[in-house]
């Protein structure tokens, strides 16, 4: 079993597609697996079809079936709707929520002939850096047990990293893909807006959320994007754009990329961990031949606090039909109609969801929106200019992914504010909507994994893969 545990998706689908393994015996092992790490926290539910349906699977192989993703078991961010599944957003709110439709995500995956195991733990909503605020229990880091897995898809991560499935979805509104990525020393891409569909995920902040990719290489990370990636009817953010085969590609050249590294970057790092580890990064590329050169994205430090302002927004709305009538958990002490949103909200948000909705409230309201929203609105459409100005002197930049290791957990519980610090140098690719890569590279000074994370044009995923094929070839630890 260990032996199958260690595959790669492709590795896998390959296996089965010989008959070398069959599905079934992929996905008894695999749930083998996520029974032996349950102290970890990371799945919250191991569906009990998932057999079944890889046994379903095995007859269509035999009768001709062939898919990208044949008998490959994957596990899903417990936002992401699985019709007949629960999908509770680890919220006590939605904690007996089933969902009614299958998510595009799900369906594109299903017919590639995935088998979906199991849904992961998060921050509740989404909302969190750390997956320490959901309402069923933190999830512990895979190196380090003392230690967050990152957030707010740290189930999604945590699964990848020790072999509960090789690839797994989560989504990003603000790092939540790149920054568990590099905490749990995997590759975590979050794709340019309107490159997945967005249709059956449970909304966040509508104008910055993206589905993301976990896995242990860029070859199953690629497959996966041209699986789910694409034009949705039933999303009109979703982009009609090209969708190549990202895994086709990878080899291609990449000797004549420049490497842009904003100089604003450089300067923020100072005395942060990952200064030294950005330096090594630098110093091997150059050594490698890759062009590398000194750029300017002037408003770059304002993301953060940008992002606070526009997705608590966001949030505000969007959670607005959480109240307790329709789709959530009511207050059994609710005696009217104003009792029933009030208590059911009360008791159904956690703390980090209240605080968040607080923030969105404030900023949308009178005397505060202009002073608030309307200039962070403006601060991005300024970085977004500034990144189109920056790719006219590069193809790819790179910042560090995190500040630097995984902190231990309870340690920023007090102070929210140093938790959201830990978004720094995420935020800025979800402000502008491009696709953006972590690759594990280096160690901290505790031995934990930091990572790396590239940044292409909008709808260039393709330059992002094949740059970090070369980094994990050539370079990579």
């Amino acid at each position: 079993m260990s032996e199958i545990i260690d595959l790669s998706a492709i590795e896998i689908r390959d296996k089965i597609l010989t008959k070398e393994l069959s599905a079934e015996q992929v996905c008894k092992a695999f749930i083998e697996q996520i029974k032996k790490c349950e102290k970890y926290n990371a799945v919250l539910e191991v569906f009990d079809d998932a057999i079944e349906k890889a046994k379903e699977m095995d007859k269509k192989i035999s009768s001709g079936f062939r898919g990208k993703l044949v008998g490959v078991p994957i596990i899903i961010k417990d936002n992401i709707l699985y019709k007949g599944k629960k999908c509770s957003c680890s919220s006590k709110f939605l904690e007996n929520y089933i969902a009614q439709y299958d998510s595009t995500v799900i369906k594109k995956v299903l017919n590639a002939g995935a088998i979906i195991i199991g849904r992961a733990n998060m921050d509740e909503f989404a909302m969190g850096s750390s997956t320490e605020n959901s309402a069923f229990g933190v999830t512990h880091n895979p190196l380090d047990f003392d230690r967050v897995p990152g957030g707010s898809s740290g189930g999604s991560a945590c699964a990848v990293a020790l072999n509960m499935c090789p690839i797994s979805l989560g989504t990003e509104t603000g790092g939540s893909v790149r920054q568990p990525a590099s905490y749990c020393g995997i590759y975590g891409l979050k794709p340019s807006y309107g490159r997945i569909s967005r249709y059956g995920i449970v909304a966040f902040a509508s104008s910055l959320d993206q589905v993301g990719i976990f896995s242990k290489n860029v070859l199953d990370n690629a497959l996966m994007l041209e699986v789910i990636a694409g034009k949705d009817e039933c999303d009109s953010t979703s982009a009609d754009e090209k969708v190549e085969e990202y895994s086709k590609i990878l080899d291609e050249d990449i000797s004549k990329l420049t490497i842009g590294v904003p100089h604003e970057i450089l300067e923020m790092i100072k005395g942060m961990p990952c200064e030294k580890n950005i330096s090594k990064f630098l110093s091997l590329l150059k050594l490698n031949g890759i062009k590398v050169v000194d750029i300017s994205i002037k408003d770059i430090s304002l993301g953060l606090a940008t992002y606070y302002i526009i997705a608590p927004a966001e949030a505000t709305s969007n959670l607005a039909r959480f109240d307790g009538v329709k789709y959530t958990t009511r207050s059994d002490d609710a005696r009217n109609l104003q009792e029933i949103y009030k208590k059911s909200r009360s008791e159904g948000f956690g703390r980090e969801v209240k605080r968040r909705i607080m923030l969105g409230n404030y900023v949308l309201s009178s005397g505060y929106y202009d002073a608030y929203y309307k200039k962070a609105k403006a601060v991005q459409h300024e970085l977004i200019k500034e990144f189109e100005d920056a790719f006219k002197g590069c193809d790819i930049i790179i910042m560090p992914t995190t500040i630097g290791e995984a902190f231990k957990i309870g340690s920023k519980s007090k102070n929210p504010v140093d938790t959201y610090k830990e978004d720094i140098f995420t935020v800025t690719a979800n402000i502008a909507g491009l696709p953006s890569l972590s690759i594990p590279f280096g160690k901290g000074d505790n031995g934990l994994p930091l990572g790396i994370q590239l940044m292409a044009k909008k709808f260039d995923e393709a330059t992002i893969y094949k740059f970090a094929k070369f980094i994990e070839t050539k370079i990579g630890e």
